[in-house]
This record gives structure tokens, sequence and C-alpha cells, in this order.
């Protein structure tokens, strides 16, 4: 019940959160981008994992913390808890920046945080009365739970940094490619080819022929539409993850994970061709 009434309040936002989105997307994009190397560390690309979500397991924790303290009467460790938790919050909001679009979410952090640097500030001159502090931090620690929760239902609900091929197993059988018509796997690429419930680009280069999903692990995007970079990987066009074409490893972000990645040959019986995905 409360998961229900907790998306329809983030829905009822669309008319300031879209517009003030975008144009968040916009400027990030255009400070992000020219700096892809750093874009990919706090992505996670590196990782194998988004970085965001390894970073905000501890704010929640250190302001758990910092909110006992208060309560128990240990001020010192209430105090170095928060600051604690301030900088890692920041850290969180770098590593969300970098490829985030979640603006309900984004936006209680950030007041969130407003609320705790305040709170901060008031404690470092050690008040004989720290009831002002306590009570901005209790109010921010219900911000941060709230803005958590929605945070996650943008990965439970939505898939946002979720592997697009999490579930796509491997497989040891040969298919058959689906040429649509064509007469054979035309040179160049990539073409949109079918082979059972897989789309896949494809790339032919004389005899050779390399075949990745055409659904791009980082959020969906149409690879077969893609452009070939260097002669040996694959940009989507929309963020410009890169893989590589012979195994699908990823090698330029936004993306954090590889992209499942084709074999191809002439089928043994019946002409045509057929398929198999390499094992990782």
């Amino acid at each position: 019940m409360f998961g229900r009434y907790l998306t329809r309040a983030v829905d009822a936002q669309a008319r300031w959160s879209k517009p003030f989105g975008d144009f968040n997307h916009r400027w990030l994009s255009a400070l992000f981008h020219p700096i892809r190397p750093i874009q990919n560390f706090l992505n996670g690309t590196w990782l194998g994992h988004p970085v965001h979500s390894v970073v905000t397991d501890v704010p929640v924790g250190a302001m758990t913390v910092s909110v006992i303290s208060d309560l128990i009467g240990q001020p010192l460790i209430a105090d170095v808890s928060m600051l604690l938790g301030v900088l890692a919050m920041v850290a969180a909001a770098v590593t969300g920046l970098a490829d985030n679009r979640a603006t309900v979410h984004g936006t209680l952090m950030v007041v969130t945080l407003v609320l705790y640097t305040i709170s901060l500030v008031i404690r470092s001159g050690n008040p004989a009365d720290r009831l002002v502090p306590i009570i901005l931090a209790i109010a921010g620690y219900l911000l941060l739970a709230l803005a958590a929760a929605i945070g996650g239902d943008l990965v439970y609900l939505i898939g946002t940094h979720v592997n697009r091929h999490a579930w796509r197993g491997a497989g040891t059988k040969w298919i058959a490619l689906d040429l649509g018509g064509l007469p054979d796997i035309p040179q160049g690429g990539p073409t949109k080819l079918k082979a059972g419930i897989n789309e896949l680009a494809v790339i032919r280069d004389g005899d050779r022929i390399l075949a990745l999903h055409a659904q791009c692990a980082h959020a969906g995007g149409p690879l077969a539409e893609g452009t070939i970079v260097g002669g040996d990987r694959l940009e989507c066009p929309w963020h410009g993850s890169r893989y590589l074409l012979a195994n699908g490893h990823v090698v330029r972000g936004p993306s954090m994970y590889d992209q499942p990645a084709f074999e191809v040959r002439r089928a043994e019986s019946g002409g045509g061709w057929e398929v198999r995905r390499q094992t990782a």
C-alpha cells in the first residue's frame, strides 16, 4: 500500500520534475561528455557495477548512527557521524549526477544535504542547547529515508542501472539466423537480424562476421542503429557506450556491463547461417 502511494506521489510531480530533469540532463551531458574518463569512473565502468549504489549505503548508515547518538546523549559521535554522512552524500551526488535523470530523488537528496549542512554548522559552534540541530537532523533523516525509497524504486520498478541482459542465458545450441528476406548477410553493418527471440546487430567484413545483441546493456539503446568505431567496436547511438565487436566487452561508458556477443557460422545443413552466444 505504501509503495502505491509513493508511486502516485512521485508521478504527481511530473509537471515540474520533467522539464527540470530535461534541463539538468542537458547541462550535465555538456559537462561530462568532454571528460569521458571521469564520467566512466563515476559511473562504474571500471568496476562493472554502479558506483552510486555502493556509495549511497554510507550516508544512510552514518546518519542512522548520528540520530541514535543524539538521542542517547553522545554529541561527539553524533557530530562526527554526521560529518562523514555529509561527505558521503556529496560523493553519492557526484556519482549520481554522472548518469542520473531521477529528478525527484535527486531534489529530495539535495534538500536533505542542505538540512544536514545547516545542522553541522550550528553544531560547530558547540551550542549549549542542541535542540535545533537535532530537530534539523531528524527532519533530514526522514527526508533521507523517503529519497532512498524513491531511489530504490528507480532500480526495482524502472530498472535504472540494471544490466539489460542479466537473465539472458548463454546457451550452447546453434540457432538459425533469420535474414528477413535478405539473400545473405550484407557487407558492412550493423544490420539488425533475428535469431530465435534475440535481435542481433550483425557486422560483416568479407568472410569475417561478428554479432552483438541489438539491445544495449546500459539502457536498452538500439545497437543496430549504432556506429562502428575504429573498425573493432560498436557505439550505442543513445549514450555513446562502446563495446568490442569480438567479445562484447565494454570499453567506454556509461555502460557498466559487457554486451552479449555471438558466434556466427554457416549452417551445417540447408544453407544460411546460424549463431550461438559466446561463453563469458
